[in-house]
């Protein structure tokens, strides 16, 4: 991994805990960070009364042409609902609870970040 990726990897776990803290300050529970099988991964799996949120973090710095939420594709989706399969399959206490996908768009520099929480932000 050369020294780019490793701050890009860094930096993108410096969002998602910002964002998991966020959920956590809306009443959401921590189940599990970055879950990852052959599929892909998930950045949060959060417990919302009673519901499973398998949630997708998206960071842009201010200024950028595409908004994050724009960049999670019809592809990305399948690659998260497949991992989310995945996630419920090695975790059966979950498989009878109600589930769905959230995303967090977190746009902003330094201190001033803003977060944009979509619930149910696609269907599988």
């Amino acid at each position: 991994m050369t020294a780019g990726n490793t701050s890009t990897v860094a930096r993108g776990r410096r969002y998602e805990e910002a964002a998991e803290h966020f959920l956590l300050d809306q009443g959401l529970r921590t189940v599990a960070k970055n879950f990852r099988c052959r599929a892909g991964e998930i950045d949060l799996v959060m417990s919302d009364r009673g519901t499973l949120a398998f949630v997708e973090v998206r960071y842009r710095a201010r200024g950028a042409l595409v908004s994050p939420l724009e960049t999670i594709t019809p592809a990305k989706q399948r690659r998260i609902a497949t991992t989310a399969a995945a996630f419920l399959q090695t975790h059966p206490e979950f498989a009878t609870k109600p589930c769905r996908f959230d995303a967090i768009a977190i746009e902003g520099d330094g201190d001033a970040l803003r977060f944009d929480w979509i619930k149910d932000a696609f269907s599988a």
